[in-house]
C-alpha cells in the first residue's frame, strides 16, 4: 500500500494551495481519507476527512470555510484544497486512508499513512 502526497510548498498568508494524495494498493472507493497535520513541536492533529460516500465530510473547526476535502475514485485520489492560509497552517501534511473509520478525526481508525508534504505559509 502507497499513499503519495503532494501539493506542499511556500505560499504567502492568503494564498491557496491544493494537496493531492494517490493511493495504490488499496481498493480506494471502499477506504475513508483523512488529512492530518503536524506542526514544529506539537502532536498530529486531524485537518479533514471523508467518507467513501462523498456528502460524508468532517473538518477540523480550523479548517471549516476555508478548506475542502474531495475524492476522485477513478484516479484513486483524494484533495485538500487549502484557501485563506494562515502562517498556523504551517505543517506537514500527511494524509491517511481506512477500511473502518466511524470517526473521521479518529487518528487510530486509520490503517495507511503517507510520507507527508510540507506546508510553509509566510506572514
Amino acid at each position: 500500500v502507497q499513499l503519495q502526497a503532494s501539493g506542499g510548498g511556500l505560499v504567502q498568508a492568503g494564498g491557496s494551495l491544493r494537496l493531492s494524495c494517490a493511493a495504490s494498493g488499496i481498493t480506494f472507493s471502499t477506504y475513508a481519507m483523512g488529512w492530518f497535520h503536524q506542526a514544529p513541536g506539537k502532536e498530529r492533529e486531524f485537518v479533514a476527512g471523508i467518507k467513501w460516500s462523498f456528502r460524508d465530510t468532517n473538518y477540523a473547526d480550523s479548517a471549516k470555510g476555508r478548506f475542502t476535502i474531495s475524492r476522485d475514485n477513478a484516479k484513486n485520489t483524494v484533495y485538500l484544497q487549502m484557501n485563506s492560509l494562515k502562517p498556523e497552517d504551517t505543517a506537514v501534511y500527511y494524509c491517511a486512508a481506512g477500511q473502518s473509520v466511524p470517526l473521521l478525526r479518529a487518528q487510530r481508525s486509520y490503517d495507511y499513512w503517507g510520507q507527508g508534504t510540507l506546508v510553509t505559509v509566510s506572514s
